[in-house]
C-alpha cells in the first residue's frame, strides 16, 4: 500500500481532557492556542525514522549502562549482538536501582509491534471475592468506544508501551503526564508498574519504548499491512532511560495482581530514538496527576482510555469506557481499588483513567487487573505513595 505521512498538531496546540458537564461523557479534546496549520517539524522527520527503522537493530549503550550491565555479570558484547534476548532467572534484574534499557535503533519496527502479547492481570472469582464487604457489588458491563481519529487531535496524550519480556514481545498502554518541576517539557509516562515489571516472581522487563498516538488514524490490521513507521508511530519511539514502579509491585506483584495489585503504577522517563525535542513539545500534550486520591464516591465519573489486543479487540485501535466508579479490594488489609465497568481486554493494561477536576480533566488511575470475562477494569488510588515516586523521577531524571 502506498505510504503517506500523518499529519502532526501545530506548534502551541494542547490537548486536555474535558467534559460537557461532569455528568457528561469526558473526552480527549484537542484545542489550538495559536497557529492553524500542521508543523512538520513537531515530529521527528519521516525519513530518518525510517532509516532508523532499516538499520538492523544497532545497540547504543552508554558508559554508565554499560557499567550496570558488568556490574550484574552481563557480557555488553553479548547483549549488543542479541544477548538481551536471553533471560538468566539470576540475572534478571530485579531490584528498583537495577533498571537498564539501552536503546536498540530500529528494533521495534512495525511488524514487531503488531506481534506483540498483551500483558494482563486477571482476577480469579477467589481473588475477587477476598475482598467481600469491602468492595461494591460488580459493575454492569460498559462497552468500549472507538475513540476518534486522529488520535493527535481528539487523545493526544495517550499511546501504547511495547516492551519485551521473557515470553516475547509484548505490549500496554500509557499517557504523557506533566513535569511539574519542568513545566513544559515534561518526558514522563504513566502505566501500569505491571507493564515495566514482573513483580515478585521476576524483574525489570526490557527495550521499553512508548508510541504516542499510536495508528494515528485508526487504520484496520488489513490496512496498516507494509505500513510505514510514521503511520504507526507519528511521533516516533521513546525509549525509556529510566522506570520507576512501587516498591509493593516489585516485591508483592503477581500474575493475578496479588498484593502489588493497589501499588500497580509506574512512570517512565523517555527519550526519543530521532530528535531531540521533549516529549510534550514533540506531542503537544500532557495531563496533570491528580493524587489526592478521592473516594470512588467523590470521583462521579471516569473514563479509562488504552489500546485493547485480546480478542475481541487486536491492539491497533484505541477505546475508551466511561462509567461511575466503585469500590474493589482484594483483601480487607489492602488499600481499596476503582473500579468501572468495561468490557477492554488485555493491552489496555496501563492505560490513563481519567476524572474533571476544577474544571479541567486529570490522571487518577490507570488499569491494573480485570477479570476473564473482561466486564470490568480495576485500577489503584494515587496517593502519597505514588506522588513520592512521581517527584523522585522529576526531580532525578526530570531534567535529562
Amino acid at each position: 500500500m502506498r505510504s503517506t505521512r500523518t499529519p502532526a498538531p501545530g506548534r502551541g496546540r494542547r490537548t486536555v481532557l474535558t467534559a460537557a458537564g461532569i455528568v457528561a461523557a469526558l473526552a480527549l479534546t484537542a484545542t489550538a492556542c495559536g497557529g492553524s496549520g500542521d508543523a512538520a517539524s513537531d515530529k521527528p522527520d519521516a525519513t530518518s525514522s525510517q532509516a532508523a527503522a532499516d538499520g538492523g537493530g544497532k545497540v547504543r549503550i552508554p558508559a554508565d549502562l554499560a557499567d550496570r550491565l558488568k556490574e550484574h555479570g552481563i557480557d555488553v558484547d553479548k547483549w549488543k549482538n542479541g544477548g538481551w534476548k536471553d533471560w538468566d532467572k539470576d540475572k534478571w534484574l530485579s531490584d528498583a536501582k537495577d533498571f537498564v534499557n539501552p536503546v536498540i535503533e530500529g528494533l521495534w519496527k512495525p511488524e514487531r509491534m503488531q506481534s506483540a502479547d498483551e500483558a494482563d492481570k486477571r482476577v480469579t472469582t477467589k481473588d475477587a471475592s477476598a475482598g467481600q464487604g469491602v468492595s461494591d457489588p460488580d459493575p454492569a458491563p460498559v462497552r468500549a468506544q472507538a475513540e476518534k481519529t486522529p488520535y493527535h487531535r481528539n487523545a493526544a496524550p495517550v499511546g501504547k508501551v511495547f516492551f519485551d519480556s521473557p515470553d516475547g514481545p509484548a505490549v500496554c498502554s500509557g499517557t504523557v503526564v506533566k513535569d511539574v518541576n519542568h513545566p513544559g517539557k515534561s518526558n514522563l509516562v504513566w502505566t501500569a508498574g505491571h507493564c515495566v515489571h514482573a513483580g515478585g516472581d521476576g524483574g525489570w522487563y526490557r527495550n521499553i519504548v512508548f508510541v504516542p498516538a499510536y495508528n494515528d488514524l485508526g487504520k484496520s490490521e488489513a490496512q496498516l499491512t507494509n505500513a510505514n513507521p510514521t503511520e504507526i508511530a507519528p511521533y516516533g519511539n521513546w525509549w525509556a532511560n529510566w522506570a520507576s514502579t512501587s516498591d509493593q509491585w516489585i516485591q508483592g506483584g503477581s500474575e493475578s495482581g496479588g498484593d502489588g495489585a493497589a501499588y500497580d503504577y509506574a512512570v517512565l522517563h523517555v527519550k526519543p530514538e530521532q530528535g531531540a525535542k521533549s516529549l510534550e513539545e514533540t506531542v503537544g500534550a500532557a495531563l496533570d496527576v491528580d493524587f489526592s486520591a478521592p473516594s470512588a464516591a467523590e470521583a462521579a465519573k471516569m473514563g479509562a482510555w488504552g489500546y485493547p489486543a485480546a480478542p475481541p479487540y487486536n491492539g491497533e485501535k484505541m477505546f475508551k469506557c466511561i462509567d461511575v466508579p466503585g469500590r474493589f479490594s482484594l483483601s480487607p488489609s489492602l488499600p481499596t481499588m476503582y473500579r468501572i465497568g468495561c468490557d477492554m481486554t488485555g493491552g489496555s493494561s496501563g492505560g490513563g483513567w481519567f476524572r474533571v477536576l476544577n474544571g479541567k480533566s486529570v490522571l487518577v488511575s490507570n488499569t491494573s487487573i480485570g477479570p476473564a470475562d473482561n466486564s470490568w477494569l480495576a485500577g489503584p488510588q494515587f496517593g502519597r505513595d505514588a506522588e513520592a515516586l512521581y517527584q523522585n523521577m522529576s526531580k532525578t531524571y526530570g531534567g535529562q
